[in-house]
């Protein structure tokens, strides 16, 4: 192999809130770098996991699901989703085996299509979970929506067409170098990963009373000894009586979300101990607020 012949870029992940994109992301990456659950809109923050072969980089970026917005932080979601298509080598665009093709599917596939991007391609994900008949007919639907180069149906919970999907777009991207060093699997702060670990944990316990209320910021992290972390999180909610389901009762149920947290941001650091300090706090309407969605991040930035 010779120096010209190492390929690398960015491919972009887009579709429909809860398609699969940030579990197909952990999948290739090989390990848990992004937040995942049933509930829509669990991506805020735009993600960037690399993703190294021999012969390639691939950089996959992790978006929001494309929605029709309710609020300001929805809009913000739909323009770094959208933002993304404008400046990646590869567009995927992920299309639920298990859920009819609409017309939110269609509203995503449009703008797919008008993308730059060199290399589009068609992803069926979920398949473990629907039988052969369902998959084609998705596919012959998604197919009418736009202009694909290839497509490919995935299981990234079975691991199924993983090493394919990286194969198959690291294949189309150009020639050029290793944008980041091989020993960075993300491109976000220890900060913003342990708060959208926290996040994701609320978003399980909680799903039908709050999960689109709910922000976290990383306040404070702290290394008394070299193996031992100190962090400090502020949960973000709009009314008092969701800070109530989160903290339940005798604290309950923030109890039970700091030690789910706590065990994957273990993990985050090489199984270091970890003490970790959980703040509820009412912010009435923060979603409708400009600063508050910057300070926590979750704006589509410049």
């Amino acid at each position: 192999m010779t120096e010209t012949s190492f390929r690398s870029g960015f491919v972009a992940l887009v579709g429909r809130p809860s398609v699969g994109k940030s579990t197909l992301l952990n999948a290739c990456v090989g390990e848990k770098v992004a937040i995942t659950s049933p509930v829509a809109q669990t991506t805020r923050r735009r993600m960037r996991a690399v993703v190294n072969t021999p012969s390639s980089q691939l950089v996959i970026v992790d978006t929001p699901g494309l929605h029709k917005p309710k609020d300001a932080l929805g809009k913000e979601l739909n323009r770094a989703a959208l933002g993304e298509l404008a400046d990646v080598d590869c567009v995927a665009f992920l299309v639920d085996a298990t859920k009819p093709v609409g017309t939110g599917d269609a509203w995503v596939a449009k703008h797919v299509d008008a993308s730059r991007a060199s290399y589009k391609l068609l992803v069926i994900t979920k398949a473990d979970l629907a039988g052969q008949e369902q998959v084609l007919s998705q596919l012959e639907a998604a197919r009418a929506l736009a202009r694909f180069d290839d497509e490919l149906v995935v299981s990234a919970t079975e691991g199924f067409n993983v090493g394919a999907f990286v194969d198959l777009v690291s294949s189309h991207l150009p020639e050029g170098p290793r944008w980041f060093p091989e020993d960075m699997a993300v491109d976000a702060t220890d900060e913003e990963l342990v708060a959208e670990f926290v996040r994701e944990k609320v978003l399980l316990n909680c799903r039908q009373e709050v999960p689109h209320s709910v922000g976290v910021i990383c306040d404070e992290m702290t290394w008394p000894r070299d193996d031992h972390a100190s962090i400090r999180c502020t949960v973000l909610v709009e009314r008092e009586s969701q800070k109530a389901i989160v903290i339940g009762k005798g604290g309950s149920m923030i109890k039970r979300i700091g030690s789910q947290a706590r065990k994957d941001i273990e993990h985050l650091f090489n199984d270091c101990s970890v003490y970790l300090d959980l703040e509820v706090r009412v912010q009435p309407l923060w979603r409708r607020d400009a600063n508050e969605i910057r300070r926590l991040g979750y704006d589509a930035g410049e």
